[in-house]
């Protein structure tokens, strides 16, 4: 079985975390078509997460029920789906459960609390937590991982379901921690994967409760990626902002022309939510470089301290979740908007003097303003001495 580096990114023949490459078996023909991934068992050990997870978060994406047969070792999506394009899902599965979210390593653990998940990198020691917007989080929450030992349950390892015992001879030649924690993990039966041999759907619970539950999850899926904020707005409106989010990031180069036709043609009605998501969509982390070349269409659709508010929030999640290699260069990232006269003096300075939750997590807003600081001081010095220029 060919195997491939976890971080599908890293071009290195070398890189020691590897996993195999994901297998796709399509069954079945016409409303009984299926997708049946027959190694996922093999790929989840590799990861160190229960095969339940990768195979949820697939249903998530898609769209589509699952079915996750743990004694059969079978793991199967609806539908007819390309191997290539699942492995490419299975990397945002990776990237968003299994890398640390500071040195991107996959050797984590993950931390359960009642509303709280979070990546303990046995790496570099930091923990990151899990963004819970994802929809996964809320399986995960009601099935955390197997442990080894007793009263640790939501603290410790994914199970991976096999039972393999771990190796324990002197002279075992691998000093890698992942891989000797993965054949500890590996030797403890999974009870979360058993209890779902015959379910099509965890949120099948037609209880008052349930159907409340399920109605929060989906209002928290449709701001998920791309819209946030608290205005609100009906259905249609959401699915217009998801559906133009979906069409930039799969049209990052298209012209400022293009964008605006986009816009009307899904129906933005709010400008300041499509500037929110363009600002987390057609950047990248060579965002200070493509602020000048974006500068017209920032210019046209930036119009009032509402879309000033909006476009930091958009930046907010870029650097917070997309491209958290940026948070070093949230400085120079402000600075640029700043020489391009895109966001006012005061609409900076009022934005970094309070953390926020409303685009990213309390802890990531306050990061990414903590790293604002050289500039923030810098333009109110600069303020300040402009206004006792004006005084003279």
């Amino acid at each position: 079985m060919t195997a491939i580096n976890i971080r599908r990114d890293v071009k290195d023949s070398f890189y020691r975390y590897k996993m195999p490459r994901l297998l796709a078996k399509v069954e079945g023909r016409g409303n009984g078509i299926k997708t049946v991934v027959p190694n996922m068992t093999d790929i989840s050990r590799s990861l160190c997460r229960p095969p339940a997870y990768p195979t949820k978060y697939f249903g998530c994406e898609l769209g589509a029920q699952v079915k996750c047969e743990a004694k059969n070792d079978r793991y199967i999506i609806n539908g007819s789906h390309e191997a290539e394009k699942m492995q490419k899902l299975l990397d945002g599965f990776i990237d968003k459960f299994v890398l640390c979210g500071a040195c991107k390593n996959p050797e984590t653990d993950l931390i359960i609390s009642k509303d709280d998940i979070i990546r303990d990198c046995k790496a570099c020691g930091q923990r990151t937590p899990v963004d819970m917007r994802q929809k996964l989080t809320t399986y995960i929450l009601k099935n955390p991982p197997e442990t080894r030992g007793k009263g640790k349950k939501n603290h410790g390892h994914a199970d991976s379901g096999l039972n393999t015992p771990p190796s324990t001879e002197e002279g075992d030649d691998s000093d890698d921690e992942l891989t000797r924690r993965i054949n500890a993990d590996v030797a403890v039966l999974p009870t979360a994967d058993s209890q779902l041999a015959n379910d099509d759907d965890w949120a099948e619970d037609t209880s008052p409760e349930a159907v409340a539950a399920r109605m929060k999850e989906l209002e928290a899926s449709m701001n998920t990626s791309l819209v946030m904020g608290d205005d609100g707005e009906d259905e249609e409106y959401s699915s217009s902002y998801e559906l133009f989010g979906t069409w930039l990031e799969q049209n990052k180069k298209a012209s400022d022309d293009e964008i605006m036709a986009k816009m009307q043609e899904v129906g933005i009605k709010k400008r300041h939510r499509a500037v929110q998501v363009i600002a987390q969509t057609i950047f990248d982390d060579n965002i200070v470089k493509q602020i000048p070349i974006r500068c017209d269409l920032l210019e046209n659709l930036v119009k009032n301290e509402k879309d000033q508010k909006a476009l930091l929030g958009g930046l907010e999640r870029l650097i917070g979740i997309n491209f958290q290699g940026l948070l070093p260069k949230t400085s120079v990232i402000l600075k640029a908007l700043y020489d391009e006269d895109i966001i006012d003096e005061g609409i900076f300075l009022k934005w970094g003097e309070k953390a926020s939750k409303k685009y990213v997590d309390k802890e990531t807003s306050k990061s990414i303003r903590k790293k604002a600081e050289p500039f923030l001081k810098w333009l109110a010095e600069a303020e300040e001495e402009g206004s006792s220029d004006d005084d003279e």
